[in-house]
């Protein structure tokens, strides 16, 4: 395995949201269901991307024809969604950071996000060499350029990386940058493939 190694980071270290996270928003919206959902993912590639908060929502509204009593509530109970973590997950980036292995994130993740998860679980992010996010390089994956940024940014190609992710259309867009990747499917998963490699 390359000494290299780029984490997503939700669904791999990053936990996504709970239910009673995902039923907060549904009412706050006064929508649920399906509708909701759909809106809510179908616009997301462009907030990803570095779109302003209140202009996601509007977007969203919009889809949905609807109109939101409180955004600001929306966007508070959608940013607290998105913060908790793995700690099995956070304790194997520490271990791999000590074995002298280069680490990089690459997420997807929005603006208003990234200071409040970056305060929340910095003792850990400092052990990336580079952490690479949708909303400040203006793409997502599974665009190309998102895998190449990231390499860049570690000072590599990217077929010098391995690469995790929880989906497989975004390992396979990894594959197609260059990149060695895999469908993460927990921490047994990236010890054993260290490990196979004589780590």
């Amino acid at each position: 395995m390359s000494n290299v190694i780029v984490f997503d980071l939700y669904g791999v270290i990053a936990r996504t949201q709970t239910p009673a996270a995902r039923q907060r928003l549904e009412q706050l919206a006064g929508i649920s269901g399906a509708p909701f959902w759909d809106a809510y993912w179908s616009c997301r590639p462009d907030y990803d991307a570095g779109q302003e908060s209140l202009a996601y929502w509007a977007t969203v509204a919009d889809r949905l024809g609807a109109t939101f009593a409180d955004v600001p509530a929306l966007i508070e109970a959608d940013l607290e969604s998105w913060t908790e973590v793995d700690e099995e997950m956070v304790d194997l980036v520490v271990d791999l950071a000590d074995q002298g292995r280069t680490l990089g994130l690459l997420s997807n993740i929005i603006s208003d996000l990234v200071p409040r998860f970056e305060a929340r679980h910095d003792a850990w992010l400092s052990r990336f060499h580079a952490l690479t996010y949708s909303c400040h390089i203006g793409v997502a994956k599974p665009d190309p350029r998102a895998y190449e940024i990231c390499a860049e940014r570690l000072g590599v190609t990217p077929a010098d990386v391995i690469f995790f992710d929880d989906s497989e259309r975004n390992v396979i867009a990894a594959r197609e940058a260059g990149m060695t990747a895999e469908v993460f499917t927990g921490p047994a998963q990236v010890r054993d493939l260290v490990a196979a490699q004589g780590a």
